[in-house]
């Protein structure tokens, strides 16, 4: 279990600052969730909805982060770390990635990994610049992943430095139709972390339901 605690439920309705501890726990802290989205969650909770559950502010928060424009919206995926980034990770970031302050060779992420996974990461962000490749880990190991980031960058398995190079990727206008899809695909991705993150907590009794 990891030692994070969200704040009771019926402590958020009425105390912003709550909501922006909450939020943070579930979507990755960012200047963009503290100035956007939590004054409209302030809003919609005061006036316009009653929540019962932590799975319900998930939802809500989805379904506004899916009303701001494309510049927002990056802004908002960039509060996620990069897979494979190992510095500055939050406890429940590094529990996702399989990094949890293990020293345990056996579970360690291999070195060839992490470099695939930083010139992956590189590659992507050539690609759809603006954005970060964001995924529901669920689970799987970090080399599951760099050959995911290769399917979706349409290059082989590979676990050599620096291939293919930066140079051979393109990169896609924002709002374009398939930089649009990467963007919504993330924000569903980050909406399946938060709730995933809910299981991790065993939040339950008080804190998830009113």
């Amino acid at each position: 279990m990891v030692d994070v605690r969200l704040p009771p439920l019926p402590n958020i309705l009425s105390n912003p600052a709550e909501l922006d501890a909450a939020l943070s726990i579930l979507f990755e802290p960012s200047p963009i969730l503290t100035s956007t989205l939590v004054p409209q969650l302030s809003s919609i909770l005061a006036l316009e909805h009653f929540i019962t559950s932590y799975t319900e502010l998930i939802d809500i928060a989805i379904s506004t982060i899916n009303t701001w424009d494309d510049e927002l919206r990056a802004q908002f995926i960039a509060g996620h770390p990069r897979i494979g980034e190992n510095n500055d990770l939050s406890n429940l970031s590094a529990n996702e990635q399989g990094t949890s302050t293990s020293t345990d060779a056996t579970t360690a992420t291999p070195p060839d990994v992490l470099r695939r996974l930083a010139h992956l990461n590189a590659c992507y962000e050539r690609a759809y610049p603006g954005l970060r490749y964001i995924t529901f880990v669920n689970g799987r190991s970090r080399a599951v992943i760099a050959e995911e980031i290769e399917d979706v960058l349409g290059v082989e398995h590979s676990l050599e430095d620096g291939e293919p190079p930066l140079e051979m990727f393109e990169a896609y206008d924002a709002g374009e139709e398939r930089w649009k899809d990467e963007l919504n695909r993330a924000t569903e991705d980050v909406g399946m972390i938060a709730k995933n993150r809910l299981n991790t907590l065993d939040v339950e009794g008080e804190n998830n339901h009113l």
